[in-house]
């Protein structure tokens, strides 16, 4: 049986496939082109990640897909109703980027507080000559330890998030309308673990009492941050989106940084991904990323050996 894996796979993941007896293949193929290579090449089992789209066009046109994989935890690339309606397996890996993505958030935050990202832009400019100058300018960072964090979206990566602000010694508050309380865990490196209860609360709440925000949700049909949630937050609020573009008002927040309201924002995912706006790219505010919260090579690792376990259960 044939794999392709259209957005990447690790070796290790090829490894497990292969040892599996299935063939797997990695050539890029163009959108466009993805239902006609499926058919002339016989493939059997399409892995995705956010690039590829797996819509019903495709999934209609290929009556050959057995499985349908997503390298990750949102799925809203692919119609997973409809191909389950055909008899599609559709599989992901939630837990598998979890900690690269939480990691990746807390970068966003400590550039935010740093002033890293515009730091770093600035240095190689102005570095020998306005020394004392940039000095200046960034020397006005705020510690995070002591701080609240509102986590919005407890999940299993909200709970990674979580796990290392606590380590960090901030306070951490969450909103989540289908998780009413979630115990945490936080592990050391030698065996101990603290264990802590977090309890949900509202959105209105959360916003009104955080120093800085992070999402952690699947794509919606609204904005969740949008002018008016700007509003009721902290003066000075630090926000990060590692989760989904369309979930924060991307001219909202733009304007909320430009007055001062939001001191900084972390980005990895946009509104107009793959082409993301000028002014949120230019702004000396927003410390950005290419929507890279699960491109490490341990979660890679993870991801790939984790979709050929479950494909060598399905299909054998």
């Amino acid at each position: 049986m044939k794999v392709l894996a259209n957005d990447g796979i690790s070796k290790s993941g090829i490894l497990a496939l292969e040892k599996g007896g299935f063939e797997v293949i990695t050539t890029k193929v163009a959108q466009e082109q993805v239902a006609n290579y499926i058919n002339e090449n016989n493939i059997d089992v399409i892995l995705v990640r956010s690039a590829t789209k797996v819509r019903k066009d495709i999934i209609d046109a290929c009556p050959g897909i057995k499985i349908i994989g997503r390298g990750g935890v949102g799925m809203d690339n692919i119609d997973v109703d409809y191909a389950k309606s055909k008899g599609i397996h559709v599989i992901n890996t939630p837990a598998s980027s979890s900690e690269s993505v939480a990691e990746l958030v807390f970068g966003h935050l400590f550039s935010g507080v740093r002033f890293l990202h515009d730091s770093n832009r600035n240095m190689p400019l102005e570095g020998d000559s306005n020394f004392e100058g940039l000095k200046k300018a960034y020397a006005n960072g705020t510690e995070l330890r002591g701080k609240t964090l509102g986590i919005v979206g407890i999940g299993r990566i909200g709970q990674a998030t979580a796990k290392m602000a606590l380590g960090l010694g901030m306070k951490v508050i969450a909103a989540d309308s289908f998780i009413p309380q979630v115990d945490v865990k936080v592990e050391f490196f030698d065996g101990q673990s603290i264990t802590t209860t977090i309890v949900s609360q509202s959105l209105e709440s959360l916003f009104k009492e955080a120093d800085f925000i992070t999402l952690h949700v699947p794509a919606q049909d609204g904005y969740i941050i949008g002018e008016k949630e700007l509003e009721i937050m902290k003066d000075g609020v630090g926000i990060v989106n590692c989760a989904r573009g369309g979930v924060i008002d991307e001219v909202a927040l733009v304007k909320a940084l430009d007055s001062g309201k939001v001191a900084f924002a972390g980005l990895d995912v946009f509104e107009s991904e793959p082409k993301p706006e000028m002014a949120i790219l230019m702004h000396s505010k927003i410390s950005l990323t290419p929507h890279i919260g699960a491109a490490t090579g341990e979660a890679q690792d993870r991801i790939g050996t984790e979709l050929a376990s479950q494909i060598i259960t399905l299909l054998s």
